[in-house]
């Protein structure tokens, strides 16, 4: 099973019952993730599906269908194949995302659009959305119906994203759309689906969607912030993704409301390295990442709240010690 910082994390805050359960489960996650990936009549489709997977990755999007899931029933065969179609929806995004941003580095690892072409990445992502569906379908109704609703909103929000905010939108605004539906619609749909296919109280379920919305945002807010602050030995891949893709995140915005001389730096894609690497200390040095900071914070903080009308069992504490291990990461 891979092992991350936020996974030691909860399993550090948590009793030692949930803590191996969720270890246990989290190591069949793996196993089906390789097998509902494996093709036998295809040994290259099953040995580059998996690449990503095989580079490892936070698996944060299976832990929270887990964590859901202990509000019902946990241990049916469903709350696996809904953790199996959480994460191959996400790695499928990174296989298209590594493509639009012509990214050579993923998790360590060199990525598909670079150890092969744009073509066979762009065919693997479509690949993995298409075994998620077919996973989805034998959840139920309203399970799949969650995953094409989420799958509508990933595209809404990287379509947003591409075309920037339109004249007279607020830009600000804009960019919190984008993360409410690129990032936060599939940590929301996530946990959300671990609560559904457990057969968890209706209301329960509901509280545990709006968590996962909230949190999402924090934690795409905080990749952000990592996006400027952290060295490629930390991130796994090279900071300034979004600048070398034109791309104007939150603290970025920020920065601008403080200084709006920046904006005529970030009006571009950076491609030139050395010139990316003057922008970023430029933007390190700024209050914007002091504020991007508070508006995660406060988002955590919102989570937390919602997490009050839970029932009181180790899974809420689990929860709530995510919450602080994503404020933790940019602190």
């Amino acid at each position: 099973m891979n092992t991350t910082t936020g996974a030691r994390t909860i399993m550090e805050a948590i009793d030692d019952e949930l803590a191996y359960a969720l270890r246990t489960r989290l190591g069949q996650v793996e196993d089906r993730l390789r097998e509902t990936l494996r093709d036998p009549d295809n040994p290259f489709l099953s040995r580059a599906a998996t690449h990503l997977i095989d580079a490892g990755g936070k698996r944060f999007r299976p832990m929270m269908v887990l964590l859901g899931a202990q509000f019902g029933e946990s241990r049916t065969e469903s709350v696996l194949d809904a953790a199996v179609v959480a994460e191959l929806v996400h790695v499928a995004t990174l296989y298209h995302d590594d493509v639009m941003d012509e990214a050579q580095v993923r998790h360590g690892a060199v990525t598909a659009n670079t150890r092969w072409n744009n073509t066979v990445a762009v065919l693997l992502g479509d690949y993995l959305l298409a075994r998620a569906a077919d996973l989805g379908a034998n959840l139920g109704d309203a399970a799949l119906r969650l995953q094409v609703r989420t799958l509508g909103r990933l595209v809404r929000g990287q379509m947003a994203e591409t075309v920037g905010p339109q004249p007279g939108v607020d830009r600000i605004g804009h960019c919190l759309r984008v993360m409410s539906d690129k990032s936060a619609s599939l940590i929301s749909m996530s946990i959300r689906l671990g609560g559904m296919v457990s057969g968890a109280d209706r209301d329960v379920v509901s509280a545990l969607d709006m968590y996962g919305e909230v949190l999402g945002m924090a934690f795409q807010i905080s990749d952000d912030i990592l996006d400027i602050e952290a060295t490629e030995r930390d991130l796994g891949k090279a900071p300034g993704t979004d600048l070398r893709e034109g791309i104007v995140t939150l603290p970025v915005l920020y920065a601008i409301e403080h200084d709006p001389d920046i904006a005529d730096l970030v009006a571009e894609p950076i491609t030139d390295d050395a010139r990316r690497a003057e922008v970023l200390d430029i933007l390190r040095a700024s209050p914007g990442l002091a504020r991007a900071r508070q508006e995660a914070d406060r988002h955590v903080q919102r989570a937390k709240d919602m997490l009050h009308d839970l029932p009181k069992i180790p899974a809420r504490a689990a929860l709530f010690a995510l919450c602080d291990f994503v404020t933790s990461r940019t602190t």
